[in-house]
């Protein structure tokens, strides 16, 4: 196993990793809107708080030398399912492959941010 980590998204605050490779298979964490230049949340809105996962998921990918078209399976949590549709418009601009979902509404996330996502990916093709 390969523990990735990228100082271009946010560091992980408790004993787990930003990512790990097992045989090709990006395993990530799941990614809040957290800004890491800054440490914040980034944005109050929906759509918002999505653009910064999807960027933070980036980071991820290309730390670990693939993309968003190499994803194979996300799993999604909103705080709202309210704001699905507009999650949804964020989301499909980074997984034009259209993985895998699993797409829940949960109670509370981190820090009461709207989104959360991690993905599975292939690496190396």
């Amino acid at each position: 196993m390969k523990v990735i980590h990228t100082d271009n998204a946010p560091a992980a605050i408790g004993p787990y990793s930003q990512g790990m490779i097992l045989n090709d298979v990006l395993f990530t964490s799941g990614q809040i809107p957290i800004d890491p230049a800054t440490g914040e949340i980034a944005g109050t809105t929906i759509e918002a708080q999505a653009e910064q996962v999807m960027k933070n998921l980036g980071a991820l990918l290309k730390e670990a030398g693939t993309g968003f078209e190499n994803v194979v399976k996300t799993t999604c949590f909103l705080s709202d399912m309210g704001d699905f549709a507009a999650f949804n418009d964020v989301y499909a601009k980074y997984f034009v492959n259209k993985p895998a979902r699993s797409c829940v509404a949960v109670k509370t996330l981190p820090k009461n941010v709207l989104c959360e996502v991690e993905l599975i990916a292939e690496i190396g093709k």
